[in-house]
């Protein structure tokens, strides 16, 4: 068995705790256009406390989803909502050019205000949800070599930065 056959195939999915599941669902459907794909309400009492909550995916192009829950008791809400204060912390999704523009017209007609930045190995535009997760949908550069050093050499890269050596090695990151 090759090293290739042992990693995971693709994302299933990715979970997130929002407050209002309608106001996701519009924006997520409506927006950004992945289709509501399946809803479960469901409880638990895995943790010693029974909780009640609806949980939702939404479908990628792959087979694999974004999900959220939404719990009835908001004192559960409040506890494990993600609180994502940096830009840093962000989902992205590999998309056409042809997409992202569609989205980005959608985004603003919304008042989303998206945001635009060119890294060099792909253009990226970014969103926030309605409950501050921030998204990135990115349409990878037709310079982009798989070959390239910044790939091959991506051990090397690392150990650099991690020794000390944070000389930038992306010239339109280098400002």
């Amino acid at each position: 068995m090759s090293d290739a056959d042992q990693l995971p195939s693709r994302l299933h999915h990715t979970a997130y705790v929002v407050r209002d599941l309608g106001r996701t669902r519009a924006f997520y459907e409506d927006i950004i256009g992945l289709p509501l794909a399946a809803t479960y309400v469901e409880q638990s009492g895995s943790s010693g406390t029974v909780r009640k909550f609806c949980h939702c995916f939404f479908g990628l192009g792959d087979g694999s989803a974004l999900a959220f829950f939404q719990f009835v008791d908001p004192a559960d809400t409040e506890a494990f909502l993600q609180k994502n204060a940096s830009p840093f912390v962000h989902v992205a999704f590999k998309t056409s050019a042809d997409s992202q523009q569609a989205l980005q017209d959608r985004l603003a007609a919304a008042g989303c205000e998206p945001r635009v930045m060119d890294h060099g190995y792909c253009r990226s535009l970014y969103a926030t949800d309605p409950d501050g997760m921030n998204l990135e949908f990115t349409v990878d550069s037709d310079a982009v070599d798989p070959q390239a050093a910044n790939y091959t050499r991506a051990h090397e890269e690392l150990a650099r930065f991690l020794a000390g050596d944070a000389t930038p090695n992306n010239p339109l990151r280098a400002h």
